[in-house]
């Protein structure tokens, strides 16, 4: 536990059977008391690292980002705290503490790594990630007034505020959608700096590729475009308030 607080860790994981088990390896036990890997449907030996390394394994065959991250959180059920990262080697485990730290100190309900706050290592943040960011989450401010600096996968959440997130996007519009979702519904937030290293191994599943850098923006983007369409009301409902306002 961190202070008294019950914590899993969460990793998506595909095809990345050379860094899983020293990221999985580097984690603080005493602070983390369970480390669930979710196995997107590698087809490589990522499963197997994970679990020598001393992490409970569980397989999702549906690709996406986040229905490995939902799969893996159905198998943390008594879970008071969330972390997130990745399971390439590009965030470091030993901020974890930082992370708990900045969520029980300033009260909050989620904490989000912030890279661009903090140290990368060249090559760590490409320039498309950079640009993406900064046009997100300057749309994210101008529609909701939240101001984040990144949409990073390192983060941290109470398990209670994530239960009132009602979280669904199975694929690259999970941060998003958390980071939306939490400005939507009045959730205390706070970023911290964390540093961002190069992958230890495998390929970017996002960037590794210029179809995979257009199909996560494209669903990044068009999840802010949705849940702001989707505060406005339709003119079925403009009509009946003008018929009964009361309603």
């Amino acid at each position: 536990m961190f202070r008294g607080l019950k914590t899993a860790l969460i990793i998506p994981a595909l095809d990345e059977e050379d860094a899983i088990a020293a990221v999985v390896g580097a984690v603080d036990r005493g602070v983390v008391d369970r480390v669930v890997v979710a196995d997107n449907g590698s087809r490589d030996a990522t499963a197997e690292r994970a679990a020598e390394a001393g992490a409970i394994v569980v397989r999702e065959d549906r690709r996406g980002y986040g229905s490995a991250c939902l799969a893996a959180i159905d198998a943390a059920p008594d879970s008071e705290v969330l972390v997130f990262l990745d399971g390439d080697g590009s965030d470091d485990p030993a901020e974890i503490p930082d992370l708990l730290a900045a969520l029980i100190d300033n009260d909050a309900d989620l904490v989000i790594g912030s890279r661009t706050l903090g140290r990368s290592e060249p090559g760590a943040l490409t320039a498309v990630q950079r640009f993406g960011n900064a046009l997100t989450c300057g749309l994210v401010r101008l529609l909701w007034g939240a101001r984040y600096t990144d949409l990073g996968p390192f983060r941290a959440i109470r398990r209670s505020a994530y239960d009132r997130l009602e979280m669904c996007d199975p694929d690259f519009g999970w941060t998003i959608e958390m980071q939306v979702k939490a400005a939507q519904r009045g959730l205390a937030f706070v970023e911290l700096p964390v540093s961002r290293r190069v992958r230890r191994g495998g390929e970017s599943k996002v960037t590794g590729s210029v179809v995979g850098s257009y199909r996560a923006g494209k669903r990044i983007l068009g999840y802010v475009a949705e849940a702001k369409l989707r505060e406005i009301p339709s003119w079925a409902e403009l009509v009946s308030r003008l018929v009964d306002p009361d309603r």
